[in-house]
This record gives structure tokens, C-alpha cells and sequence, in this order.
């Protein structure tokens, strides 16, 4: 077996071969080697499509060597010659050589097998352009969807960078971008430098999707903080609560407030305990026996020195200050009232007060007294008096 050219196609093939697989020719029983230069080429055609040798016609080679067997005499006939003779050209005549037609089938064969090279190498390079072309596109596609989502200026210029040759709106879409992101920047180092709330409220404001939102939000939580902590009273506590519920000082401000609210009587809580006095004095005024009942504690821990006291014996100390001979009687509070707070469970307090009294007397015959008194008392959580005292002032 040895390895031709097809004469169609002009790729290597074997002459055993019974087709070319390249282009499909004929190959077994249908082609011929020419002797005199060694082309293969198809049977039926008249001559070689190289040197031209004539089908069938021996070659150059051949004749030559016929041409020297006539010539040359054995040692028995011919005695040696100083020179031998050299052949004529009558003894081997050379067929004439037919003229080469331009149209001949080999050579459209030849341009056949050529234009369909051609035609296969444009395929291939369109065929791979393509592919590089989508490849190409698709890794673009990808970067420039990335760089949109990033918030990094590096990775929207590096897209500018690598992709100087994308669509026009992708570039103009990321420069725009990207301008943005340094106008964020440039104001976030504004809001830092000042280290103002104001400045870091108006940041956030104009940029409410900046990465820097975090930190921003973190600095003005530690700005209020520290403003509730210099002020340290409930109602900035309260305040940085309100406005931070999630802050990272809210364990800290809660602690505060409750050790602000177990020492420090709330202006809520005054009222309460001043109601609870007036109560407890106006029914005595107005002998009002359920009302006096309603504003002490079922036991009192002490009631003008007798411990553990009941409503009843709060009754009677009534009943006892009204004589035969008082027409009317009224209490009247001062201004002084002192109040102590006392943390008596887990934000639960009692209250112990001081203040001072005035007692009005209208008697029967006309006179008028005002006795003063210093009064204590204890009210309890539930608002109630738990404990009083009171003595006598002398002026």
C-alpha cells in the first residue's frame, strides 16, 4: 500500500482505496501512475496532466532502454569498437504531442478541487469569527453586568479598561455610574470630616442606598448616645430609645434609666402621690367614709403610731377630730412636699413623703383656728397610703 495524492482533491490517500474520503472520487481500477514523472491521475484521461505523456505510450525512459538493447552487440557477433554508434532517430520514433486545450477536464477538475478549498477555509473562518465573536461578546456581557451591580470604582474602571471596544451605551451606562460613585464618596469625606449629625442625616438622605449607610446610621447612633449620657435624665434616655430601638448603646441606656428611675420621683409619679394626699385630706373635709377607705391600704404598717392600722381605725381617727362643737373643718396642703423614691421589686417603687398641712376649723360659736401640721406618709405601688404620721407645728 502507498500513500497518493487524490486527483481530485489533491489530499494524501491511499491507493487501495477504493474512494477518496475527502472528496468522494472514484479511486479502485480508475487511476493511473504516470511513468514518466510519477503523477496519478484518472485512467480515461489522454495524457498527463503534469509533463503531458500520452496514455498508455511508454515513457522517455523505456525508450531509451529498448534503444540500447538494439544497439548494443553481443561479444560473439560484434569485435569492440573504439567508440559504439549512437542511436538514430529512425530506429525510435516519438509520437507527437498533442497541443494542451485550456478547457481540458483535468484542469477544471483542478479549479474545482481549489474553489472548494477555498470555499471550506471561508467557512472555517467565518465559523470561528463567529464563535470568537460570541465568546467575546458574552464575556463582556458578563463583566458589564458585574461592574453595574458593584459598588467598587476599581471594578467599573477596570471594566473601561478591558472593554474599550463594548457597545457604546455599556460604557457610557458604567462611566455614568462610576461618576456617581465618586460624587458618593466625595460627600460621604465631607459628612466625616464635619462629624456632625446634621451632616450625616443629609448624607443619608441624598444617598439612601450607599454603602456607607451602615456607618452612617452607627455614627449618628453614637452621636445621639453620647448626647443622652452628658444629659443623663430620663427623658433623653428615653429619647435615644425612641429614636434608636435597635442602637448598640440600648442595653446601656435602659440600665441608666432604670437607675435614674429607682432615685429620681418622675413628674408622672408627683401627681400620683400628691392625688393620693388630696384624696385622703378631702374626704376627711367632706367626711366622706368610702373615699377615706379607698386611699389607704387594707394594712397600714403605721397610723399616728399605731401599727398595723386598718381602714377602721383611719375611720375613727375622722370621727374623733370632728366635735360636737366643729361646724366645719378643711385641709389644705402646702407647697413644700418632699418626695423619696424607694425601689421595693423589679420596677416596682413606694414613695415617702413630706409635706406640710393646714387645718381650718369653723366653730359653732362663730371662731376660727388654723392649726399647722407636719405630716409624713408612705404610698404604696398601688397608689395607696401604707403608713402616716403627723404632729402639731406651735407658732
Amino acid at each position: 500500500m502507498a500513500i497518493i495524492k487524490c486527483p481530485e482533491c489533491g489530499r494524501q490517500i491511499s491507493d487501495k482505496a477504493p474512494a477518496c474520503p475527502h472528496c468522494g472520487i472514484q479511486i479502485a481500477g480508475k487511476i493511473i501512475k504516470c511513468p514518466q514523472c510519477g503523477e496519478v491521475y484518472f485512467r480515461d484521461q489522454e495524457m498527463c496532466p503534469i509533463c503531458h505523456h500520452l496514455t498508455g505510450a511508454p515513457s522517455d525512459r523505456a525508450i531509451a532502454q529498448g534503444m540500447e538493447r538494439q544497439t548494443t552487440p553481443t561479444n560473439a557477433d560484434v569485435k569492440p569498437q573504439t567508440r559504439p554508434s549512437a542511436p538514430t532517430t529512425s530506429q525510435t520514433p516519438v509520437p507527437p504531442i498533442p497541443p494542451i486545450n485550456e478547457g481540458d477536464t483535468p484542469k477544471k477538475k483542478g479549479h474545482g478541487a481549489l474553489i472548494a478549498g477555498l470555499i471550506f477555509a471561508i467557512i472555517v473562518v467565518g465559523v470561528s469569527f463567529y464563535f470568537y465573536h460570541e465568546a467575546k461578546t458574552s464575556k463582556e456581557q458578563e463583566a458589564y453586568g458585574y461592574a453595574m451591580k458593584s459598588n467598587d470604582p476599581m471594578v467599573m474602571q477596570s471594566y473601561l479598561d478591558n472593554n474599550p471596544d463594548a457597545p457604546e451605551e455599556h460604557l457610557d451606562s458604567v462611566r455614568a455610574r462610576l461618576a456617581a460613585m465618586e460624587n458618593i464618596d466625595a460627600d460621604w469625606n465631607n459628612a466625616i470630616i464635619s462629624g456632625s449629625k446634621e451632616a450625616l442625616e443629609d448624607y443619608l438622605a441624598r444617598h439612601p442606598d450607599s454603602e456607607h449607610r451602615v456607618e452612617a446610621q452607627f455614627k449618628i447612633d453614637s452621636i445621639d448616645w453620647a448626647l443622652a449620657g452628658r444629659q443623663n435624665t430620663p427623658e433623653a434616655l428615653k429619647q435615644y430609645l425612641t429614636q434608636h430601638p435597635n442602637g448598640r448603646y440600648v442595653e446601656e441606656a435602659n440600665n441608666a434609666l432604670k437607675t435614674l428611675e429607682a432615685n429620681t420621683v418622675q413628674p408622672t409619679e408627683r401627681q400620683a402621690v400628691v392625688a393620693v394626699l388630696r384624696k385622703f385630706f378631702q374626704s376627711v373635709n367632706s367626711r366622706d367614709v368610702s373615699g377615706l377607705e379607698s386611699s389607704v391600704s387594707a394594712i397600714l404598717t403605721n397610723f399616728l403610731g399605731k401599727a398595723g392600722a386598718t381602714p377602721e381605725d383611719v375611720i375613727s381617727f375622722m370621727n374623733k377630730i370632728y366635735k360636737d362643737n366643729i361646724e366645719n373643718m378643711n385641709w389644705r396642703l402646702g407647697n413644700d412636699l418632699k418626695i423619696d423614691k424607694k425601689e421595693v421589686g423589679d420596677g416596682v417603687y413606694e414613695y415617702g413623703v413630706q409635706v406640710s398641712a393646714d387645718q381650718a376649723v369653723d366653730k359653732t360659736d362663730g371662731s376660727h383656728t388654723i392649726n399647722h401640721y407636719r405630716i409624713k406618709a408612705t404610698v404604696s405601688p398601688d397608689s395607696e397610703i401604707s403608713a402616716m404620721s403627723m404632729v402639731r407645728i406651735l407658732q
